[in-house]
């Protein structure tokens, strides 16, 4: 074989093996995927609670059989007759028990009396200084149910208003809550408190 065929030979595979490269490339070209366009979307915001109210302490005057009777102690707002009678010293072991209620909530302005036990006491089981009033804003559930067109729901929304929302200053303020008009405030307006 002569070197100009050879020559000839090696040119015509190289011209196609170009060609074969050219036309790979124009395939890769046309069968390429479309463009992916990356859309980014946030998450919706989530609802971030409001600060609640920090409620001040509350004042109650323990007598009778306890260590240290006859004086005005503050608590923290929520504590209940057990921790007034501790702060005041304990029950003497004289005392009657079984005529206070340990486990009720104590509220602003409450004489707490712990009898001795066979005395006669005027003055009784803890009296409020609301008279018997619920207060709207540390009030269970149950409490809430016992006044008048309040049942489980409305109360329910009244607890989930106070703890995420705001506390309730005034009768006007329950309003803002679902389930509660000018009819249902007439007849709570000497039955609840806002201490």
């Amino acid at each position: 074989m002569s070197v100009a065929r050879q020559t000839r030979l090696t040119l015509l595979a190289l011209l196609t093996l170009i060609a074969l490269i050219a036309a790979s490339g124009a395939v890769l070209l046309l069968a390429r995927p479309a463009r992916v366009s990356i859309t980014i979307k946030p998450p919706l915001p989530t609802a971030t609670p409001l600060p609640t109210a920090t409620f001040a302490p509350i004042t109650v005057y323990v007598t009778g059989a306890v260590a240290e009777p006859e004086q005005l102690l503050q608590l923290p707002q929520g504590s209940r007759v057990s921790d007034a009678v501790e702060a005041a010293g304990g029950m003497l072991a004289g005392a009657d028990e079984t005529r206070v209620n340990l486990a009720a909530f104590a509220r602003d302005g409450d004489q707490i009396h712990v009898p001795a036990i066979g005395a006669e006491s005027a003055i009784g089981l803890p009296t409020p200084s609301g008279g018997g009033r619920v207060y709207v804003n540390t009030a269970t559930q149950a409490e809430l149910e016992t006044l008048p067109n309040i049942g489980p729901a409305t109360a329910r929304r009244i607890i989930e208003y106070r703890e995420l929302v705001s506390a309730f200053e005034s009768l006007e303020d329950l309003d803002k809550v679902s389930g509660i008009g000018q009819a249902t405030l007439a007849e709570l307006k000497d039955l609840v408190a806002f201490d």
